[in-house]
């Protein structure tokens, strides 16, 4: 089956901008310049002067400053802040100069807003088509009253969509395409680009895939362990998990609440006070250390380097991780588990089954199917996993000096490292962008092997 197939309309209209444009009378055609004037002709006309309204803020926000955004975009600023002697106050003044920064933002919140206004567009068509179609056919054209009505009733669902519609257009749409188009500057404190800065094409992602340079060499270190730090930290809490969940529940177990209880009570906890405790135990200096020490199990002088070789290191997150993520994969199985037919069971036991392949023929598959969502999820969360690493070895350790980044760096910790230690934003904006790729790789594949996606039938 094809990954992307067009998916049938669920309400299907046949007041679209295509009929608009072929079927549609002069009025309705050129609600397209003039929005509004079709609602007007057939008498919704306060909904009509709405949608010229709308359009008329836009003209008059494109001719105050939208198309002076919009032009900033060819060179994102040229002129420089300059400090000029004031001999009357003795004192040294600061010219005002470009910000590269701001130029880049109200640039691309210019194309967004032309865009919504695409969409604005669009929907003043169709509704003048509509309003069109219903006069023409002698039908009741809804009032602006009985719009406002509708709102409340069959068209709730809009009203309340609103809100969050533009919740995300503000604060997720707009700086993802900032930190898109950041990738193609040369934004960065490299060469004194952190007020006025150009773009650079490609330049940003060669120099980040060039394995030759420092940064390639960084980058393709600090990939390889994170593919391999989400494949282990995810694997190992879903097997352990699985473990405990069948140890728990299985008939002979008794007090099967108490031990629900200790692993729940286990999750209360914060995970960053867990975390940050046990940085400290595991220290040269720490609990761990001097317990080893003095039962005589190391020498007085030396410690084990849980955070100061490499290997250690990182062994010691996945171990950890194990620990603070085995209780909330263990709740997660024990309601799988629950739920599987008992009458599968006394089936296999009747045919001869053994406990191995019950569990490899019925347990196995039934817990795969049900929990495959969750693993892709928490593989791919992983691979974001910014509190384990940075709160437990901070990334660390740093054999590299020329490096940017240590030998437990995720590359969710570099990127925060290169932002906000180093100021190689336009590096960080292309790691950014591959960790987004990979998140919203993970979440289609997600989405394909979901219940949901197999009733529906794909995409």
């Amino acid at each position: 089956m094809s990954l992307f197939k067009k998916r049938v309309n669920e309400f299907p209209t046949p007041y679209t901008c295509e009929n608009a444009l072929k079927e549609g009378g002069l009025e309705t055609k050129l609600s397209m310049v003039l929005m509004g004037l079709g609602n007007i002709v057939h008498g919704q006309i306060i909904k009509g002067l709405l949608y010229l309204a709308i359009e008329i803020a836009y003209i008059v926000f494109m001719a105050v400053n939208g198309i002076r955004f919009i032009a900033g975009l060819r060179t994102l600023g040229t002129v420089e802040q300059e400090e000029v002697w004031d001999q009357a106050k003795q004192i040294y003044l600061y010219t005002k100069g470009d910000q590269s920064v701001l130029i880049l933002l109200y640039g691309v919140m210019a194309i967004l807003i032309t865009v919504l206004m695409v969409f604005f567009c669009r929907g003043a068509l169709k509704s003048a088509y509509k309003a069109e179609c219903l006069h023409k056919e002698g039908k009741h054209v809804n009032t602006f009253s009985e719009d406002l009505k509708s709102l409340l009733h069959e068209n709730l669902y809009r009203l309340f969509m609103v809100p969050p519609t533009g919740f995300v257009f503000v604060f997720t749409i707009l700086p993802l395409v900032f930190m898109i188009c950041m990738a193609f500057t040369n934004y960065s404190r490299i060469d004194n680009h952190l007020v006025l800065f150009d773009w650079v094409g490609l330049d940003n992602f060669k120099t980040l895939f060039d394995s030759g340079s420092i940064l390639g060499s960084t980058f393709w270190s600090v990939l390889g362990w994170t593919v391999i730090w989400a494949f282990f930290a995810t694997f190992s809490n879903y097997i352990f998990g699985m473990i405990l969940s069948l140890l728990i529940n299985r008939k002979g177990t008794r007090a099967k609440g108490f031990w629900r209880f200790c692993f729940v009570l286990s999750c209360a906890v914060p995970m960053f006070v867990s975390l940050l405790i046990m940085r400290t135990m595991l220290q040269p200096e720490g609990a761990v250390n001097v317990l080893l020490r003095n039962v005589g199990l190391i020498a007085e002088d030396t410690s084990l380097p849980f955070f100061t070789n490499p290997t250690w290191a990182r062994v010691t997150v996945i171990i950890i991780n194990i620990w603070v993520g085995v209780p909330y994969t263990l709740l997660q199985l024990t309601g799988v588990l629950q739920n599987i037919p008992q009458e599968l069971y006394e089936a296999a036991k009747v045919d001869g089954a053994n406990t191995v392949q019950t569990f490899t023929k019925i347990t196995l598959p039934y817990m795969l199917y049900v929990t495959t969502p969750y693993l892709i999820v928490t593989f791919t969360g992983n691979i974001n996993n910014f509190n384990v690493i940075y709160l437990l070895s901070g990334g660390d350790p740093v054999t590299d000096l020329s490096s940017t980044a240590g030998k437990t760096d995720l590359l969710v910790t570099w990127l925060y490292k290169l932002t906000i230690d180093k100021q190689y934003y336009n590096i960080g904006a292309v790691i950014g962008i591959m960790t987004f790729i990979v998140l919203a790789v993970g979440a289609l594949f997600t989405y394909r092997n979901s219940k949901s996606y197999k009733e529906e039938g794909g995409f």
